[in-house]
């Protein structure tokens, strides 16, 4: 079984997924209109794997963790 998670998104879109949590634009649980109405239908596939189903505490805690592990990395590889 092959998992990409949340790859497939740089660290700009899910800063702004973030964003759009925090000012209450993203419905939830996320549906295929949700994603829409955010502007990521183009990114629906992988954000209903990873996400769907969630409340908001467990998408924002999602989120936080891979933005987080990605500017880790990325001040350790600079």
């Amino acid at each position: 079984m092959h998992v990409e998670g949340l790859t497939s998104l740089t660290t700009d879109h899910l800063k702004r997924l973030l964003q759009f949590l925090h000012d209450g634009q993203l419905g939830l649980p996320l549906t295929a209109h949700s994603i829409a109405a955010a502007g990521f239908q183009f990114r629906h596939h992988e954000l209903m794997a990873a996400l769907r189903g969630l409340d908001e505490a467990a998408v924002r805690a999602v989120l936080v963790c891979v933005i987080a592990e990605r500017l880790a990395s990325e001040a350790a590889t600079a």
